[in-house]
This record gives structure tokens, sequence and C-alpha cells, in this order.
């Protein structure tokens, strides 16, 4: 187990939680047939993605989480989650994604990752998603970066970047808010904290379920801003939605990432 990432809190209260490693021998199955997993731990493999049915926070309440691949078409997928949790309001139980590259290992080839901020290489990324759901909850990226190109399952991130596009109920990020900026044709309002390693999120002001960005604008301006290293690596991009309390589904339409 791992300490986990994406502290995140409700009404600026932070939470800590572990990292659910991937099941030993994961649900997979053909894009197609519907392939789902209720574990804890449980995968779906998706092309060069797969989808971590991540419940690390679980231990803060009750409840259950699935996921269910929908489709896949070149790098294209599309896939859908669906949850009931009760208990503490302000712990994250959940964060259910699409993963493309490192979670304290591989599993996949042909993600394009590593790829180090200083070649400053496009990560197009889009995604259109519904949340259909009640009580405390995001939809948000997150990414990890490293030191060192090729970090394995004992070695944790150095930063950790969030992108908010939607929330609920009074989600907020871990940290204090240290400026608001305009990329990607919107507004965000940026915090930054630490864990253990440095955590930036970036909120969107207005919530959104279809976005279209180079992933490089936002390390960009850590860069420029926030004294980001260069020479680190983007070891990681995932897409998913973290829980607190409540019910409902979040149904991805469409989503990519490409490094290129």
């Amino acid at each position: 187990m791992r300490i986990r990432s994406a502290l995140t809190s409700v009404v600026l209260t932070a939470t800590l939680g572990l990292v659910a490693a991937p099941a030993a021998h994961p649900a997979t199955g053909p894009v197609g047939a519907a392939a789902t997993t209720c574990d804890s731990g449980g995968s779906i493999t998706m092309g060069k993605y797969w989808l971590n049915n991540n419940l690390w926070g679980a231990g803060t309440g009750s409840g259950t989480q699935c996921v269910s691949d929908s489709y896949q078409s070149g790098n294209t997928i599309g896939w859908s989650t669906n949850w009931n949790w009760t208990g503490q309001q302000n712990s994250v139980k959940s964060y259910v994604s699409s993963v493309l590259g490192w979670h304290w290992g591989w599993k996949t080839s042909g993600t394009g990752l590593p790829v180090q901020l200083s070649a400053n290489r496009n990560v197009n990324t889009g995604w259109t998603f519904q949340p259909n759901a009640s009580g405390t909850y995001n939809v948000a990226y997150d990414l990890w970066l490293h030191t060192i190109p090729n970090p394995d399952w004992s070695n944790n991130p150095t930063d950790e970047v969030m992108i908010w596009l939607y929330r609920a109920g009074g989600a907020g990020p871990l940290g204090n808010k240290v400026a608001t900026v305009s990329l990607a044709g919107a507004t965000w309002d940026l915090y930054q904290g630490n864990i253990g390693w440095e955590v930036y999120s970036f909120v969107r002001t207005s919530n959104t379920t279809s976005a279209n960005f180079n992933i490089r604008d936002f390390l960009n301006h850590l860069r420029s801003n926030r004294g980001l290293s260069s020479s680190k690596y983007l070891t990681s991009v995932q897409a998913g939605t973290e829980v607190f309390t409540g019910g409902g589904r979040l149904a991805t339409a469409s989503y990519y990432t490409n490094v290129g």
C-alpha cells in the first residue's frame, strides 16, 4: 500500500488515505463484452489505458463502487462507474479512474509516457462525461510527476497536479488558494499544499462536462510561476471521480489522452 494521491477536502478539511494497488488477478475482458469489476483494486484493460477501481478511502465509511468499460475505438474509450457511499463527509472514499502510465508500477504499453517536461511535448486530451449523482464528489484529472523516468512500485511521486472540471456538494481541494489563472479557455483557482510531495489543484471556477485542452499548458504554468522543475517527468495521466459520500453514476461518453 502507498500513500494516496489527491488529498482533497470538503469545506477546506484535508483528508489522507492509501492507494488501493491493482489486484493481483484483475478483472479483464474484451471491450464490447461490458467487463465490470466491483472489487477494490480491480481493473479492466482498455488498450493503452486501464480502468482502476481504486477504493482507497473505503475504510472511512461503507458502501460499494463498480466500474465498467463501454467501448474502445483507437485511442478513444468510453466507460462508467456507479457508487453508493456513506460515512465521513470530509473523507474521500474512492478515485475510480482511467489510468494512462504509472500507478505504483506500469500495467500497459504504448502510453507515450514518461515524458520530461523540458521536452515541451503536447499532451492533448479530451473528455466528455455526464454525472448523475447526489452527495459530495468531483470529476478531475490526476497527474503524477517523478524525478526519474522509470519509477516502480517503490517510488512515490515528487509532485501531483489535479485539474478539476466538475464538483458538487462542497468538495474542495487540499491546501491554500495561491492564484486565479486563465488556461485552456477557462478560469481556474489554483491551490497548493504538501503531503510529502507537492499537490497543485486547478479548480475550474464553473463546472463543465466537456473539455479539450493540452495538459502541457497547465504544467508550463507551474514551471513558470510555481517553481516546478523542467527536469521532472510526467509519468501518469488519470481521469476519474473522487467520491466523498452519496450515490450515483459517472458515464464517460468519450475520453482520450495522446502524448505527441
